[in-house]
């Protein structure tokens, strides 16, 4: 089943926190929490005033045209195949769901906390994704090593506190043990994952086959991780900062009551979003909802491109979470909600749970034993 995207639908502004209030770990956010995360939110809430995060994003995200950019033997250099490309430079090695490789953006991933999360070759071996080491372009691009690390180092102290008040939310409704503190699991983790990335522009030759009339830079998913972390997009045509052409385009989310929406918040806030983990680990009381990002269209949109950061929050490899016995009830889907692709897995390191919606539009449930 495939969506259009026409201005039909509506725009909504994110539930925001300001920092002040966050940081302050008396001040009950519930309310807004469940506003933003609860069963009939967006599944995302935007955090204002963050200090020193503005020139933080800029300085990123000015970086991922000129990386795309560079010579492709660096690129290459930049690679890492034993991580199935979760670390390092990444084009055109992800399946859409049509079958297609993506070539619509590029990636650059690391951590951005450790360089070397694990110097056990079993482990790197076991869990290459997460304890591989970060390989960064220090003779190319030397001042991208910095910028990644000080927005996602931010990014991740912001989305911890978020993830205290989460807790004290979902505590209320429901008993949660010491070690299920979100705060906690996440602070000990070793394996938080940065990704910064650049949506390629339409060329003037796709235009003339028709490619313009394409609405998607990504599928419809959700987040395998707890939390993810994301700044708003920086829209570029030839390295220069340009506001979008197109008003449709940008964060779209699919809402619990099947409601599509264009969700925006402010340039200077960082919004976060529940993902799979949290949403199971909180009997659903956080709802992670299914996400895409829409391409802007036109001939306006010739030549443009669009940068943004993304911070997967997640726990540690050997974390042991507890599960609850029950699947959330939102789990249980209608059969008219889209074909989803939930990138990657929820994953307990002791168990891995993978929720994901076949094209058959029935849920399947798959359990296994990490090996």
């Amino acid at each position: 089943m495939s969506y259009d995207f026409p201005t039909a639908f509506p725009t909504v502004r994110a539930i925001k926190i300001s920092y002040s209030e966050l940081k302050e770990k008396e001040e009950d956010l519930s309310a807004k929490i469940e506003e933003g995360f609860g069963p009939s939110g967006l599944g995302l809430v935007s955090i204002s005033d963050v200090p020193g995060y503005a020139l933080l994003r800029q300085n990123l995200l000015c970086l991922s045209a000129r990386l795309t950019s560079l010579p492709e033997d660096v690129k290459e250099g930049l690679e890492d195949p034993v991580s199935r490309y979760n670390v390092g430079w990444s084009f055109g090695k992800e399946k859409l769901k049509t079958g297609k490789h993506d070539t619509f953006k590029c990636s650059f991933y690391a951590n951005p906390v450790v360089d070397v999360p694990a110097t056990d070759s079993s482990l790197m071996k076991r869990y290459p994704l997460y304890c591989r080491p970060n390989r960064w372009p220090t003779n190319a691009l030397p001042e991208l090593e910095i910028a990644f690390k000080s927005l996602g180092k931010l990014m991740l102290d912001v989305g911890l506190l978020l993830a205290y008040h989460c807790s004290r939310y979902v505590s209320k409704g429901a008993k949660m043990h010491g070690n299920e503190d979100f705060e906690h699991i996440l602070q000990r983790s070793r394996c938080h994952k940065g990704r910064l990335l650049y949506y390629l522009p339409v060329q003037q030759s796709e235009f003339k086959e028709g490619a313009c009339s394409m609405s998607s830079w990504s599928d419809w998913h959700t987040d395998f991780c707890h939390l993810t972390g994301l700044t708003s997009g920086m829209y570029m045509r030839n390295n220069e900062k340009i506001t979008c052409p197109d008003s449709a385009a940008g964060l779209y989310i699919r809402m619990r009551n099947d409601q599509i929406v264009r969700v925006v918040f402010g340039e200077d806030e960082i919004a976060y979003q529940i993902s799979d983990t949290a949403d199971v680990l909180s009997r659903g009381r956080l709802c992670a909802t299914p996400h895409s990002v829409q391409a802007p269209k036109g001939e306006k949109a010739y030549g443009v491109g669009r940068s943004t950061f993304v911070l997967f929050i997640q726990p540690d490899w050997d974390e042991i979470l507890n599960f609850p016995e029950e699947i959330p009830h939102h789990l249980k889907m209608p059969a008219t909600y889209p074909s989803t692709k939930i990138y990657g897995i929820c994953i307990s390191w002791q168990f891995i749970i993978l929720v994901t919606l076949l094209e058959s539009k029935n849920w399947f449930l798959y359990v296994s034993f990490s090996v």
